[in-house]
């Protein structure tokens, strides 16, 4: 058991290293019989590798694999957000953490369901817990006929779709930047849109843009990286949040990237990884704006150095983030908004825009979350 206990923890640190984005969990259970091995996992090769394992060594044992997606989900593996900005959990309960949001029209995969909640992936691969009125289950063909519709995304920072092209009329429900709707046609100055769920509204023409054709439009560029980041100067903190309503330092990092063609990492840990890396000390000749600039506990005594903040680096020593409120700090110590904390807990920067497409910094014009896959 000794034995076997060390390769799985071999194989859950090859497959899961990092449960925010990957599962395997096992438990080793007694009985009066044989014991009895249970694994869950969105991996199916580890589960190969793990009963290779147990042939090989000859070890009798009883077994109850899970690969995920679950059947009794009976096809419906796929989701869409139906709410403008869903709250996804760390456990199947309100009262759990806040661990990440996923914006309106969103595709997740689904692994399992439980008590109305439903462990599902959103592009970025978190995975957590999302209510049954945050999301649509459907099936592959559903979700692909979707991804194939046109539809609009939402560029206001704030807004509403309405029951008729009219703004006095009743309100379908709010909408916040990078919403995504099927578009339906246009009446007057709106267009008019479809919900997940088969609703539909009406939208201010001048609030939207045809997702296609706004994908082969927009550009990351440190300028465009800016004016984005500044849109939300001002908009409270809410741990796990990404959307424009309240963020997280790392979720508005991700938002104002996402709505510049990128998707990031959800944690700022996470976003320490990918891009280039430009320095580990405050050497402001070598930043350029739109680097991420991270912070944190130093590496000492052998202990690695750990994560906690992110922001944006906008020149001139000064640097974006979302700290109470989104605000603009600067390293440069005769700034009136110097902020000598985080000029301690500074880390290391990265360079994103050097690395689109690689390097761990993904398009949503080539992920399979908003495309169908060749």
């Amino acid at each position: 058991m000794e034995k076997l206990t060390e390769f799985l923890d071999s194989v859950k640190t090859e497959f899961a290293p990092d449960k925010r984005v990957s599962i395997f969990n096992y438990a080793l259970e007694k009985t009066q019989g044989n014991p009895i091995l249970k694994i869950e996992t969105n991996h199916p090769a580890a589960v190969e590798k793990v009963n290779n394992f147990l042939k090989r060594e000859k070890i009798n044992i009883d077994k109850k694999f899970d690969i995920l997606p679950m059947d009794d989900l009976k096809g419906k593996t796929w989701g869409i957000v139906n709410v403008s900005v869903a709250n996804i959990r760390s456990k199947p309960k309100h009262s759990a953490e806040l661990a990440t949001q996923a914006l309106l029209g969103t595709v997740v995969k689904i692994y399992k369901k439980k008590n109305g909640w439903y462990l599902v992936q959103t592009p970025d691969d978190y995975i957590s817990w999302v209510d049954d009125e945050g999301i649509i289950p459907v099936t592959e063909k559903k979700k692909n006929n979707y991804l194939k519709s046109k539809k609009a995304i939402f560029v206001n920072d704030y807004g509403f779709a309405y029951s008729k092209p009219n703004t006095k009329s009743f309100r379908v429900s709010d909408l916040v930047i990078g919403n995504l709707l099927k578009y339906e046609g246009s009446s007057g100055n709106f267009i008019k849109v479809k919900y997940p769920d088969g609703r539909e509204g009406y939208v201010p023409s001048g609030q939207v843009r045809i997702f296609g054709e706004w994908l082969k439009t927009v550009k990351a560029t440190p300028e465009s990286i800016l004016e984005t980041a500044k849109r939300f100067h001002g908009i409270p903190y809410l741990w796990g949040g990404t959307s424009a309503k309240a963020y997280d330092c790392s979720g508005f990092t991700k938002t104002v990237y996402f709505m510049n063609g990128i998707i990031l990492p959800r944690d700022a840990s996470q976003q320490a990884l990918v891009g280039e890396f430009v320095d580990d000390k405050i050497n402001l000749g070598k930043f350029q704006p739109g680097d991420l600039v991270f912070f944190g506990t130093k590496a000492k005594n052998g202990n690695k150095a750990k994560v906690t903040h992110v922001g944006i680096y906008m020149g001139n020593g000064k640097y974006i983030h979302e700290a109470g409120k989104v605000k603009i700090n600067s390293f440069v110590k005769t700034d009136d908004n110097f902020n000598q904390y985080r000029y301690n807990a500074f880390l290391w920067a990265q360079r994103i825009l050097s690395s689109q497409g690689k390097n761990g910094v993904k398009l949503i014009k080539s992920n399979n979350y908003y495309r169908i896959k060749k």
